[in-house]
């Protein structure tokens, strides 16, 4: 279980209908598509990837996944098989038929790509004229359905000064996640300017202190050499989720402002879990620990996935990680061990240190820092007190890399008050308290299989890692 597979990305074609500048997978319209695996490959992977976890988490991507005439059936198929599935898409191709067909074939929501409040700044760097109201007009639609999303915006030095609007933008327009996705340097990306590490590390602190995390008070002199400085209040943010992608030593910032913060929660092993508990599957059928990595563990043409997921020497080295440079002489390594992706595409090395990070080991006398259980994402439910049939039944409903975090804490609640037995009713009470901790409302997870209601709030936290 310690390497179990919760999460898999599955970038399904090349062929998209954007051509955009940081593209990892330097997709484009007229992409080759006859190394695609065909609906009836797709369909024995799903059924190989339910062999290491009948419970994952899938996400359906491309390129553009809508271009693919099968994707419906794909995802039905994996939604059946017991996945809880998402699209990741642009939102371009994203109308009412299309929304209505996620919905029946049991997608649970949809991440969009939004990288800019400005219109004609996202369209520029999507290269298609349009394709920001066209993204705002597919929401609208999932909405219509029933379905939740969460928005995707890549950071870069262009749009950099655009997150603290773009953090009210997801507010207004409902979306349940906000994720900041930070450059690696891959695909058509390799030649596009990171932002320094001083700007990483001003950025991280801000995303912490908006959701409420360390001081109340905003630091007057964050972004004061923007030309457009960030004046959105560091506040709470409701039932918006932020999230600081490919930047793992987010955790650690969190950590210096709050060692007992909820929002340190994550794997056990770093905050980053390629090729721990999450994978890539390209078109053509190669596994990589993660999109941003582009070196294989195995291909699925030769191997299955489970064969590939438990023996690739790949995949081994990123579990048992022995990390060079500052990663490996941080306290923080196993709190945040670092981008690998970042790492090999600046060093050549997926072992070598995150050159995004500018913290200097030793600062905390140089001893590893650790958190407890209730606190890291992917340890197995363990039972030490009687749960009752209905409270295991809401716990099963989480996704598989949450349920020991989840039972732990439970336990940890019902141990302090002398409670017996442990019921929905305990369950819920550790939920209100743990809202009023973090200052926001939130949902156990119903993972359920059933097609949403159309119109419904389904209100799922559907967009982990």
């Amino acid at each position: 279980m310690a390497n179990q597979a919760y999460s898999v990305s599955w970038n399904l074609t090349q062929r998209c209908n954007l051509f955009c500048t940081h593209c990892y997978m330097s997709a484009f319209p007229h992409a080759d598509i006859s190394h695609d695996f065909t609906t009836e490959e797709c369909f024995k992977v799903i059924d190989d990837m339910a062999k290491v976890n009948p419970n994952l988490f899938l996400i359906l991507t491309g390129g553009e996944p809508l271009v693919r005439k099968d994707i419906f059936d794909i995802a039905s198929y994996a939604s059946d098989k017991g996945f809880t599935c998402v699209l990741g898409t642009n939102g371009v191709l994203l109308g009412e038929r299309e929304a209505r067909r996620m919905r029946e074939s049991g997608l649970q929501g949809a991440s969009i790509s939004l990288d800019s409040v400005d219109p004609q700044r996202h369209d520029n760097f999507r290269q298609l004229a349009g394709s920001w109201k066209s993204a705002l007009r597919g929401i609208e639609h999932l909405k219509a359905e029933g379905l939740d999303f969460s928005l995707h915006m890549s950071v870069m030095s262009w749009n950099v000064s655009e997150i603290p609007p773009m953090i009210e933008l997801a507010r207004n327009i409902g979306a349940k996640v906000l994720n900041f996705f930070f450059l690696v340097q891959t695909g058509r990306g390799e030649n596009l300017i990171d932002i320094r590490p001083s700007q990483y590390r001003e950025i991280l602190t801000y995303l912490a202190r908006a959701q409420g995390v360390g001081a109340k008070e905003n630091n007057p002199n964050l972004f004061q050499n923007f030309d457009d400085p960030w004046t959105s209040s560091a506040g709470q943010m409701g039932d918006l989720i932020l999230r600081a992608k490919c930047a793992p030593h987010f955790r650690k910032i969190i950590y210096e402002l709050d060692p007992n913060s909820p929002l340190l929660k994550n794997y056990a092993q770093g905050s980053c879990p390629a090729g721990k508990h999450y994978c890539r599957i390209t078109p053509e059928g190669d596994i990589t620990p993660c999109p941003y990595m582009p070196v294989s563990a195995g291909n699925l043409r030769k191997q299955t996935f489970d064969e590939i997921w438990n023996t690739s020497p790949v995949l081994n080295d990123l579990r048992e990680p022995q990390l060079g440079g500052r990663c490996g002489e941080c306290e923080f390594s196993q709190i945040c061990g670092g981008c690998r992706c970042r790492a090999y595409a600046v060093n050549g090395s997926y072992l070598a240190e995150d050159p995004a990070c500018d913290y200097q080991p030793g600062q905390y006398g140089g001893k590893r820092i650790a958190l407890p259980a209730e606190q890291t994402f992917g340890f197995e439910a363990k039972f030490t007190l009687n749960w009752s049939i209905a409270a295991k039944e809401r716990l099963n409903r989480l996704p598989s890399f949450a349920r020991g975090m989840v039972a732990s804490s439970v336990e940890r609640y019902a141990t302090e008050r002398r409670i017996d037995l442990i019921t929905p009713e305990v369950m819920q009470k550790v939920k209100e308290e743990a809202e009023v901790r973090l200052g926001r409302s939130f949902k156990f997870s119903e993972f359920t299989r059933t097609v949403p209601e159309k119109t419904s709030a389904i209100g799922k936290d559907l967009f982990p890692g």
